[in-house]
């Protein structure tokens, strides 16, 4: 008899980890309260970033934090009501971030990033959407001396210790090679290594469509409502209770809503990000990245995909349009784009927690609860990957990576504290 789960959540990690637990014979049911792809997995960046082997760390040069105190950039906002309720946790992330603590991050992250494109590459093939994937990388580009320079010692540094190819455009190569530029660069790196994607949203849905067409069940309903049963666990959905053996959590910046109300205090906390579309009659050869202004130029299906970098509020704090107002300013004066598509510019928010490493595994105190969320900025990116991992240690297989790094009994779950 097959063994069954319930994977609460359908973004692309909790679609990813429904789409191998149909693969190793598991009666598979996702719950979700819309449609797959159409939350966190929609808005982001549409870029599998192999690149991206260290995580974001919190400042702790003091220009930099005396730049972000006073917003004097575009990469970091941040809402003065809301920090009474998120200082605690943002001073876990100081202090995960500083020089001694951080390379247990990076190395844990890394592990992760090193099979994003290996396990896309498979669910790509299974869900038949090679149509919405470029693979040629994506240009980080720079405004300043300075930023090029580190940039460029960055990217050698990447080859040299893990392997990730780029080029090194000096201001002459990146204007010919991109004439759809309006200003002047003072050089960029191309990441020749990572994907891309046109549609977000659209390869998620494309990844739900092969769960099912392998046997999987997508059915509308509240994660709220999970219960524990003598003989697993149930939730109530459009169609009536729907109960199996184990159960993930895995709905991104919504996960605490479960956890905290289960009694697991982890230290989680969300950076929103915001976007906007606008018509758009050129060309870029490679999605974009401005570093300096904390700004995204991204080709999409509707349009060019103008992204900010992070802010830190409440997740269901009413929006600041302040950076996605500044993103658009800065975008005009690169490109010559149109007005924009949609009439209210798009929210979201990144599920984040303090050490910078996603929390994967079963719950201490309940038998077949599995966590497996807090990817932060890539969850696109990783959740093929760690849908594999979750899915392998839920089947007690030897996992192919190492999950100790992700374990969620590194934290104390009964009261916010730092990391052990």
């Amino acid at each position: 008899m097959a063994r069954s789960a319930l994977v609460l959540g359908g973004g692309m990690v909790g679609v990813s980890t429904a789409w191998h637990l149909i693969q190793k014979g598991y009666d598979v049911t996702l719950v979700e309260r819309g449609e797959p792809g159409r939350e966190t997995s929609y808005g982001n960046a549409g870029l599998i970033q192999r690149e991206a082997v260290e995580p974001y760390a919190f400042p702790h040069d003091l220009m930099k934090l005396v730049q972000v105190a006073f917003k004097r950039g575009n990469d970091v906002n941040y809402r003065w009501g809301d920090l009474p309720a998120i200082a605690p946790k943002l001073a876990e992330y100081w202090w995960n971030s500083s020089p001694r603590r951080y390379g247990v991050a990076r190395t844990g992250f890394e592990a992760l990033i090193r099979h994003c494109l290996s396990e896309h590459e498979s669910m790509v093939e299974a869900a038949g959407a090679a149509d919405l994937v470029e693979k040629q990388g994506w240009t980080q580009i720079f405004r300043t001396e300075k930023g090029f320079e580190d940039g460029a010692a960055r990217a050698r540094y990447f080859a040299r210790e893990f392997g990730v190819d780029s080029r090194i455009l000096d201001p002459s190569t990146l204007a010919r090679e991109e004439p759809a530029l309006r200003r002047r660069m003072t050089g960029g790196v191309q990441w020749t290594t990572p994907w891309s994607v046109k549609d977000p949203g659209a390869l998620v849905q494309r990844y739900a469509e092969a769960f099912v067409k392998a046997g999987g069940h997508i059915v509308h309903g509240d994660a709220r409502t999970l219960a524990n049963l003598s003989s697993g666990w149930t939730v109530q959905t459009a169609d009536g209770p729907v109960s199996a053996e184990q159960a993930v959590i895995a709905l991104g910046p919504w996960s605490s809503d479960l956890t905290e109300a289960m009694g697991y205090r982890f230290p989680l906390f969300v950076k929103r990000g915001y976007h906007r579309h606008f018509k758009w009659d050129g060309k870029l050869n490679n999605p974009m990245i401005d570093t300096d202004a904390g700004v995204a130029l991204l080709p999409m299906a509707r349009g060019l995909r103008v992204t900010t970098g992070a802010e830190f509020a409440r997740r269901d704090a009413p929006p600041c349009w302040r950076q996605i107002r500044e993103s658009e300013r800065l975008a005009r004066g690169m490109l010559d784009i149109g007005e924009g598509v949609e009439a209210t510019p798009w929210i979201g928010s990144r599920p984040c927690v303090a050490d910078m490493l996603p929390i994967i595994g079963e719950a201490s105190g309940h038998t077949g609860l599995w966590f497996h969320f807090g990817h932060a900025h890539q969850g696109f990116t990783l959740g093929p990957a760690t849908g594999r991992l979750c899915a392998e240690l839920m089947k007690g297989e030897t996992p192919y990576i190492d999950p100790l790094p992700y374990r969620p009994g590194r934290f104390r779950t009964g009261r916010r504290a730092f990391t052990i």
